[in-house]
């Protein structure tokens, strides 16, 4: 089961299990992972999922989908080029040590 750490505005972080399979943002409602809203659920609708993919890893992701870029630009914090919504990280044994920051806010 891959491991992810997330690490908060704050400079926290918490590492957690997530399931292959799941998306990044399932793992982390799942886990009660603080500074994921996920409002929409997953759907690719609302941004609310934000998180900064650390650089070694964004290279190891899938390409973002149309949808996914157009919702970056409505982000609570501004994007950056590691920019993702974690519900369009599917999870797989890839990505074992996955680190993902979050922002300070998702809306």
């Amino acid at each position: 089961m891959p491991k992810v750490t997330f690490i908060d505005a704050a400079g926290s972080s918490r590492v957690i299990n997530i399931p292959a399979g799941w998306s990044l943002m399932e793992g982390a409602v799942q886990n009660d992972v603080t500074g994921i809203a996920a409002e929409c659920g997953g759907g690719c609708a609302c941004a609310t999922c934000h998180v900064f993919v650390a650089p070694e890893w964004i290279g190891k992701l899938p390409e973002k989908s149309p949808a996914e870029n157009d919702l970056l630009e409505c982000t609570a914090v501004s994007r950056t080029p590691a920019s993702r919504l974690s519900c369009q990280i599917p999870m797989s044994d890839a990505l074992d040590g996955l680190v993902v920051h979050l922002p300070e806010r998702q809306t």
